[in-house]
């Protein structure tokens, strides 16, 4: 994954803001009445359909693979985790957002601590 401040600001950027996205679809998607199964996965389903556009947004100027897999990656995850959340107990759209940006960079930290553990020295996958 790129190193530079550009692209690290621009990839949390892109991945905090489709986290927030998500969250908040998934909160005026799911309710106080569903189960938490089907609205885990409604909100993941709505988290990835709304990462795929975001990610074709971002790719040109942060870098294709920099970009996809983290905001695919936050996008399905805020979709899901805040569904679940919507699903136990009222969540404002503020609190759907917020958490949904933060689960997202959680993803985004994810993917570049795998990256470097890809790539450090005398890995089997990599050799």
């Amino acid at each position: 994954m790129e190193k530079r401040l550009y692209f690290v600001l621009g990839d949390a950027a892109a991945v905090a803001g489709t986290g927030a996205l998500a969250g908040l679809a998934a909160t005026v998607l799911v309710g106080e009445s569903w189960l938490m199964l089907p609205a885990m996965g409604i909100g993941m389903a709505v988290g990835m359909a709304l990462a795929l556009p975001a990610s074709f947004l971002f790719m040109p100027l942060f870098g294709a693979m920099e970009v996809m897999l983290p905001v695919m990656l936050g996008g399905m995850l805020s979709g899901m985790w805040i569904a679940m959340a919507a699903a136990m107990r009222p969540l404002g759209l503020a609190e759907a957002a917020l958490c949904g940006a933060g689960i997202g960079l959680a993803g985004l930290v994810a993917c570049t601590a795998a990256d470097a553990w890809l790539k450090r020295k005398g890995n089997a996958w990599t050799s």
